[in-house]
């Protein structure tokens, strides 16, 4: 192209951007696509106008078309690194990771042909697959015998993929794929006639979660024939209808688990040098209390990955049996009265959840169960205790447990403890000069003297009736929760921030002396006296963050908070008055701020910032969007000697080798699953970052030892660099399928933490090699380390005698973006 040319069309994307970014802050929707559409009229193969268009139609909510211009845009030029980024994003919106997961489960896979292979055999000869995803269920059927098969899929990528699947499988035209709800199914408009047989696998780890008693509940009312009656048992199979899955045994048990605790309620009785009580009261917005229906009832969690384990309190109990079969009983199942069951405690500790599992009837002789002891796809549902307090229990003891399945979700809430003879409520001891036991989340997960002691005084006071109210609390995402309990990260900015002011105090009194600075060595051991001048620190960490109070708490200081929710700011206004914080030391930036592009702006004309605090680690274990960008503004605005928080961040890798992390990434194997040549069309979704690990329990090898593979340094531009390469000895043999990755991030020279700490709010991450690299130990393995944009890419290839055989992998490292548990 000439240069002439290509000048012009960059004016033009130039001004177009200009223009789009504008029309969105009006609100001009239409026109801003109506833009791009004359834009693309002009250039229909510029892959840098479909990549924006497509970021546009993300950030509109309109998934399933931005995945179809950022995949457009990669075809046009397969190493464009926005597009890949975008794309990588999007499809794990569009193709949840549980997919691969379940399509590499072979004995799930077997179960449900076998028992739809049955079925159809049996007379069932016509059939419906509620949410097909990519129509294995649909084509079992089809392959069974069946005369006529439909599915439906409400997602437009997953409706896509199943008619590419069928059509790829040569059933097109003879499977009749819906892109809609079953609810919105109707005979004949939809389907000819009802059909004899459902075939469905919309269940999550809680059972209920995806919808499975309204869709069938609809389906037994308008797209079923009726179930074979008792009364008339000569009717033929193909005139009666049934559902597979036949039902379901939900199972129930109380733990302690120091994991979910921390994720969950307020562990710490300080944090930064801040007393914590005066916080009221914190805990997640996984609830299964009737006060907020908007609230979820229970989080998911792999119980056998959780760090530090587990400890069953109660033996596995029988919570709820449900017949998929029967109308009446799906109907009635939402007005069912609430049930109680008393649960013998068999184990000693505190009581921090109850866990939650089902076996899934296929039919009448074969199930699958999703216990945590059971080699399955499918995690296990956690209903989290939410009280203030910490409960040891003991063998004698008894749990009170009452299930519903209000809003037809499953809803267990631990409610009582029987002790002595007394029940006593959980929920009643409302009395803040009740004595309370917050232990750590590094503390001995045993319950402990002071607790029983605890327990004993909140005993005392309550009685068997009803709490007088409901219950104040202030919500804290999960992720939130687990950083506000991470003492070790706290203290760490509370002792970096007080050495900087205290050096800053003593800068600015030795310049009015005309003296030259030496810098101290320690942080002074408590609040330093305020003076006429302040020092600005910003805070510009996402969610709730109580940085900017601890830096306020060092005294001489003002500090701006970008907390943006007004209950969370109440928080940090509470925690400030019962640590004599002055009011006028604290202030929230996003409420004098109308532009969010100018978050970073002075706080005055005259004034610059002594310390800017950003967040810099995602809790996926990913870098922030934009980092460097954003590091690069805050030099600007820091006064002489002042610092960004943290000065800089060391990436840290290794070798390891883990089917695990392939089975959760992609459709593995060259057989065809069930026989069905499925993975090449949703192995296009697969995103080769793995994100929300924790590597102390991951199944894996370790083939080398850790190693530094790259460094982001945020206060010093020239130390930075693009591209790095990194020889990495193997340790042992076997076969290198990811490079788990994660971060020590320097606040100063001194002081820095790690994301691959027990006490971490932060998980880890692995690239995963789609080609698995097999090594001997003594291999050297390079690492190709790129940074572009805050994004890092890693290369992998082998090296023998000092020549490199060719390359095996190359992904980008910042590549999805996933919402926290």
């Amino acid at each position: 192209m000439p240069c002439s040319t290509l000048l012009a069309q960059e004016s033009f994307r130039f001004t177009l951007f200009k223009w789009a970014d504008e029309l969105d802050s009006l609100g001009r929707i239409q026109d801003l696509f109506d833009c791009y559409e004359q834009a693309l009229e002009l250039f229909p193969t510029d892959e840098v106008i479909i990549n924006s268009m497509g970021e546009h139609l993300f950030r509109m909510g309109f998934r399933d078309e931005a995945a179809g211009h950022f995949h457009k845009a990669l075809k046009l030029k397969p190493d464009y690194p926005e597009a890949k980024e975008n794309f990588y994003r999007v499809a794990n919106w569009l193709v949840e990771r549980w997919h691969f997961l379940m399509l590499n489960d072979r004995r799930r896979n077997h179960k449900y042909q076998q028992a739809i292979q049955k079925a159809v055999e049996g007379g069932c000869n016509t059939v419906l697959d509620i949410g097909t995803g990519t129509g294995i269920l649909g084509m079992c059927a089809k392959k069974a015998g069946a005369a006529e098969v439909y599915a439906c899929e409400l997602s437009k990528t997953m409706y896509e993929l199943a008619c590419e699947v069928v059509t790829a499988n040569g059933m097109n035209g003879r499977i009749k794929i819906l892109h809609m709800k079953s609810l919105e199914m109707e005979v004949p408009k939809d389907i000819p006639k009802r059909v004899s047989l459902v075939v469905t696998e919309t269940v999550d780890a809680g059972l209920f979660g995806e919808g499975i008693i309204e869709s069938l509940i609809h389906a037994w009312n308008h797209l079923l024939l009726p179930p074979q009656s008792t009364q008339d048992p000569s009717r033929p199979p193909s005139q009666a209808g049934r559902v597979i899955p036949a039902g379901a045994t939900v199972f129930g048990m109380a733990v302690q688990c120091l994991e979910i605790r921390r994720h969950h309620r307020l562990c710490v009785s300080e944090v930064g040098g801040l007393a914590t009580a005066a916080a009221g009261e914190l805990h997640s917005p996984v609830s299964c209390s009737s006060e907020d229906d908007s609230t979820e009832p229970y989080t998911t969690e792999r119980l056998s990955r959780l760090p530090g384990g587990y400890t069953p309190l109660t033996e596995p109990f029988n919570a709820l049996d449900i017949d998929f079969n029967n109308v009446q009983e799906l109907e009635g199942l939402c007005s069912r009265e609430v049930s109680r069951v008393r649960l013998p405690v068999t184990g000693e500790g505190l009581l921090d959840a109850l866990a939650v599992w089902f076996q899934l009837h296929l039919d009448q002789q074969s199930s699958l169960s999703t216990g945590p002891k059971e080699d399955t796809c499918w995690e296990q549902a956690i209903y989290p205790v939410q009280t203030p307090h910490n409960f040891p229990l003991r063998p004698g003891d008894e749990l009170i447990v009452e299930i519903s399945c209000r809003d037809a979700y499953l809803r267990l809430c631990s409610v009582a403890i029987a002790r002595d003879g007394r029940e006593f409520r959980l929920d009643d001891c409302l009395d803040p000069d009740i004595p309370r036991n917050n232990p750590g989340p590094s503390g001995n997960p045993n319950p402990s003297l002071n607790a029983e002691a605890e327990l004993c005084s909140a005993l005392a006071c309550l009685g068997t009736e009803q709490s007088s109210g409901p219950r104040d609390y202030t919500m804290l995402e999960c992720a939130e929760m687990a950083l506000l309990n991470n003492q070790p990260y706290h203290d760490s900015f509370r002792r970096a921030l007080a050495k900087l002011i205290n050096n800053l105090k003593d800068a600015r009194s030795v310049q009015g002396q005309g003296l030259e600075v030496m810098p101290l060595t320690d942080p002074p051991s408590g609040p330093m006296d305020p003076g006429p001048d302040p020092f600005y620190v910003l805070d510009v960490s996402e969610g709730f963050s109580v940085l900017s109070l601890i830096a306020a708490s060092q005294g001489q200081v003002k500090a701006y908070s970008s907390v943006e929710k007004t209950q969370h700011q109440a928080v940090l206004r509470r925690l400030a008055m019962a640590n004599g914080v002055p009011e006028e030391a604290l202030e929230f930036w996003l409420n004098q701020v109308e532009d969010e592009q100018a978050v970073l702006q002075r706080p005055s004309r005259e004034k610059l910032w002594s310390s800017i605090i950003l967040d810099c680690v995602e809790t996926c274990g990913l870098v922030r969007q934009k980092l460097m960008e954003k590091a690069t503004l805050a030099r600007c605005l820091l006064e002489d000697g002042g610092q960004i928080f943290p000065e800089r961040i060391v990436l840290y890798g290794m070798l390891v080798e883990s089917d695990t992390l392939l089975l959760e990434s992609a459709v593995q194997g060259q057989e065809p699953t069930l026989g069905f040549n499925i993975a090449p069309f949703i192995n296009q979704f697969t995103v080769p970052v793995h994100v929300f690990l924790d590597l102390s329990t991951l199944q894996c090898r370790h083939l080398s030892d850790s190693v530094e593979l790259f460094i982001l340094d945020l206060m010093n531009t020239n130390a930075n660099y693009t591209n790095r390469d990194v020889k990495v000895q193997a340790s042992a043999s076997g076969r290198v399928t990811a490079v788990p990755f994660w971060y020590q991030i320097h606040l100063n020279e001194e002081i820095s933490v790690s994301t691959f700490n027990q006490d971490s709010h932060w998980k880890q991450a692995a690239v995963v090699l789609h080609q698995p690299l097999a090594v001997r130990e003594g291999d050297w393995v390079r690492l190709a380390v790129t940074l572009q944009k805050s994004s890092i890419s890693i290369s992998a290839s082998i090296e023998e005698e000092g020549e490199e055989t060719g390359t095996v992998d190359s992904v980008r490292v910042r590549s999805v973006t996933i919402c926290d548990k």
